[in-house]
């Protein structure tokens, strides 16, 4: 395997400094070309220092000086702002993305990635829940493979590994539960952020956090698999499994079922995409069978959990109805993460949003721009409320 330059996009996240952490462990196979963050400007510069990667880009403007200082002794070239971001996925100095931003703001670079006929790896669910069919249809033109990094898809790519030729008849993605499995509404009313975000399997970054709590992390996971897998909503199924170690399956027309199993720790399938084809070793924790969970499966709960509920409607309904979804989610999100709204409130924003914008079937990149930007304002007025 000839050493791979990767271009993180996000590198100051849970995704980022994992990869990170992989790249460090395996310096033969692996440099780190290109780092982005969107404020952390104390840990951008450590990493830039460590890993001198050829080009930085800090998303906060205000934070330019103080990166271009620290880095003034070295070659690394600084970059801030929004519009650099997405310059600096033009940049032909990097053999992969890993596409790590949280959120909508990921969509940009990772289509100037694939224009410039980058293989992504893809941490960034957003970008395929808001505008799945114009990314892989992109892919497809220019023949660009998309490696799953989050765990779920992930597994199934694996599963899926060896089968071109046989029929999926589902997937199923497992869901831990979050904190709050087995609650009801009346106990979700008085939760506070810093319960919310107290994952018991998983330790990510904040917005997915909530995202896991809500259950429209599993939501947003599902049109993400859509698209990613070519599949039909019905192919789609999810399934509570608190112990996380299967991390999905796949069903074919035969009702054989193939499953990715491991402990949870995403430093596994980061590796799986920054390496693929190949596997490589590590000294990661292994799942020992002679200290056995047992591991169960059941139901989730969409009346009291509805995002999942929104999320499964907005998939059947396609069109800009995902993209209205998402950005909404990510206005409440936001507003939760300040104590401006309460747990509950995060799905009534959801819901009048996807009410209240309007349907457009097949939209165009643009559209889904304007359709971005409508919802969020919209969102927005509804946290002044």
């Amino acid at each position: 395997m000839s050493k791979k330059r990767i271009a993180i996009f996000g590198s100051t996240g849970s995704i980022g400094t994992q990869a990170l952490d992989v790249i460090k462990a395996n310096p033969e196979l692996f440099s780190a070309e290109i780092l982005t963050a969107q404020s952390n400007d104390q840990l951008l510069i450590k990493q830039a220092l460590l890993f001198n990667p050829n080009v930085v880009v800090i998303g906060d403007e205000k934070k330019y000086g103080i990166v271009k200082e620290a880095l003034a002794r070295t070659d690394i070239k600084v970059f801030a702002g929004e519009k650099a971001l997405a310059e600096a996925a033009l940049m032909d100095c990097y053999d992969m993305m890993l596409a790590a931003i949280v959120g909508y703001a990921g969509l940009k670079p990772t289509l100037n990635a694939i224009e410039l006929g980058k293989p992504i790896a893809l941490a960034n669910k957003e970008t395929l829940v808001v505008a799945g069919d114009i990314v892989m249809q992109k892919a497809a033109e220019k023949r660009i493979p998309i490696i799953p990094v989050d765990s779920e898809h992930s597994a199934i790519f694996q599963c899926l590994v060896g089968e071109t030729r046989n029929k999926i008849d589902k997937i199923v993605l497992t869901a831990s539960g979050g904190p709050f499995l087995g609650k009801k509404p009346n106990f979700l009313v008085n939760v506070k952020k810093d319960h919310a975000l107290q994952h018991p399997n998983w330790s990510m970054g904040a917005k997915i956090t909530i995202d896991s709590a809500t259950l429209m992390n599993k939501g947003l996971e599902m049109i993400e698999a859509k698209w990613l897998f070519n599949l039909a909503p019905h192919q789609v199924q999810v399934v509570i499994h608190p112990q996380s170690i299967i991390h999905s399956m796949v069903q074919f027309e035969d009702g054989s079922l193939k499953a990715q199993m491991g402990l949870p720790d995403m430093k596994l399938p980061i590796q799986y995409a920054l390496a693929f084809p190949q596997r490589i070793a590590n000294d990661f924790p292994r799942y020992d069978f002679k200290k056995p969970n047992t591991l169960t499966f059941e139901e989730p709960d969409i009346k009291t959990f509805r995002n999942l509920s929104l999320a499964t409607d907005a998939m059947y309904k396609g069109g800009n109805v995902p993209c209205v979804l998402n950005a909404a989610n990510e206005i409440a999100v936001y507003a939760f993460l300040r104590n401006r709204i309460g747990f509950l409130d995060m799905t009534e924003i959801v819901e009048q949003s996807m009410a209240k914008i309007a349907f457009i079937e097949k939209p165009t990149l643009q559209e889904y721009f304007e359709t971005d930007a409508e919802t969020r304002d919209f969102a927005a007025s509804l946290v002044h409320m």
